[in-house]
């Protein structure tokens, strides 16, 4: 029985995870580094938002920690591209009976498979020289 409720309960433990940091608490860990922003980077970061001429840092506590970091190459150089990823959780129930004797199964099941690109945020020279949103 242990085990069952070890299964039932890593799933809420990891969506728990996973909304943990916000904006309030990556301010929180880096108040002193937030204080000295202008206010208008204060506003946009506290809100969860980035904008042209941020640099990593404002990013990071805007947004949190990117989910990959991919390196642009053009004919002006390489900038630094950084993407967060829309993670929905989906749950299913499904029903199912096997052959002799006949017996049958009822199971819930965890999925977290949308994977989207939801935010790119391209760096040159260390600031953000382009943001890119996906439309819903």
């Amino acid at each position: 029985m242990n085990k069952f409720r070890l299964i039932l309960l890593l799933p809420l433990v990891a969506i728990f995870a996973a909304c943990s940091s916000t904006p309030a608490s990556r301010i929180a860990r880096r108040q002193s580094a937030f204080d000295s922003w202008p206010l208008e980077v204060r506003e946009q970061v506290s809100a969860g938002r980035v904008a042209l001429g941020f640099t990593a840092e404002q990013v990071r506590v805007a947004l949190g920690e990117p989910d990959r970091v991919f390196v642009r190459t053009t004919g002006s150089g390489d900038s630094e591209v950084w993407t967060w990823r829309e993670l929905g959780p989906q749950f299913g129930i499904s029903v199912g009976a096997g052959g002799p004797p006949v017996s049958g199964a009822i199971g819930l099941g965890f999925e977290n498979y949308d994977y989207r690109d939801a935010v790119r945020v391209v760096f040159d020279q260390g600031m953000v020289a382009a943001i890119e949103t996906r439309r819903r």
